[in-house]
């Protein structure tokens, strides 16, 4: 499918793992991609994959955290390949602590990243999606933004539920002016960071909650956020979108 030809993407935190899988899918689909991440060497190596492959593609690196910096990388997209039309608002940081020994060091660096990043990649990318007739803004949140969890990681809990709500604000406050905003709120997903997992009682707990039997794989978030990003999501704003396994029906 062609589903995003002529379309301009920037994908942050797509190095690898969901980013990368969703940067690839976007531009299988026709979009030019804009890969930040603040990961250099595996930025790269993700646009190597899709030029390889005959698409369009480049690198930058970017600190979501800094407004400088979610500044110069709107700009490069638009430079790079003449438009934005499409944010995908994917870097994160995760933590596992308890709500004591969670430092306020690391709480502010978890809400950070995972929330106002995202607040800037809105308020930044907003002029630029402004002057397109297909603009879409893609917030990767989580099923832990709806539910408690294992009880740990309270910063990144409140972060993706602010992210679920900031999602929806935002989607009203454009719905008149074609910036349309969905949240994608994953399950357990088998990226390399839960490889060493594997075979432990935190692997089976994961295997065990999700209705499914199995965990989700970065490309089933991807195919969430192509459809997201898609033409036949026109009428679809403000939406909350479940890769889980059925995890949240529960």
């Amino acid at each position: 499918m062609n589903r995003l030809e002529g379309r301009v993407a920037l994908v942050t935190g797509a190095a690898s793992g969901i980013g990368k899988e969703t940067a690839k899918r976007l531009a299988e689909e026709g979009a030019a991609v804009l890969v930040t991440d603040i990961q250099v060497e595996a930025g790269e190596a993700t646009v190597k994959e899709a030029t390889a492959a005959g698409h369009r593609a480049a690198f930058f690196k970017h600190d979501v955290t800094s407004e400088s910096d979610w500044e110069a990388a709107c700009a490069k997209a638009v430079e790079a390949f003449g438009a934005l039309d499409i944010v995908v608002n994917n870097a994160g940081l995760g933590d596992l602590k308890t709500i004591e020994d969670t430092t306020l060091d690391e709480w502010n660096r978890t809400v950070a990243i995972d929330q106002t990043g995202v607040f800037l990649g809105m308020k930044i990318a907003a002029p630029h999606l402004r002057k397109s007739e297909h603009a879409s803004i893609i917030n990767i949140s989580s099923i832990f933004g709806t539910s408690g969890g294992f009880g740990t990681s309270p910063a990144y809990h409140a972060a993706k539920g602010a992210v679920r709500t900031l999602t929806k604000n935002a989607a009203l406050h454009w719905a008149t002016e074609g910036i349309r905003v969905n949240s994608v709120h994953p399950g357990f997903i088998e990226t390399p960071i839960l490889e060493q997992t594997k075979g432990t009682d935190y692997w089976n707990a994961m295997t065990s909650m999700t209705p499914m039997g199995h965990l989700g794989e970065p490309e089933d978030i991807a195919a969430a956020v192509a459809y997201l990003a898609s033409d036949d999501a026109k009428f679809v704003t403000g939406l909350e979108l479940y890769v889980d396994g059925g995890y949240i029906a529960r």
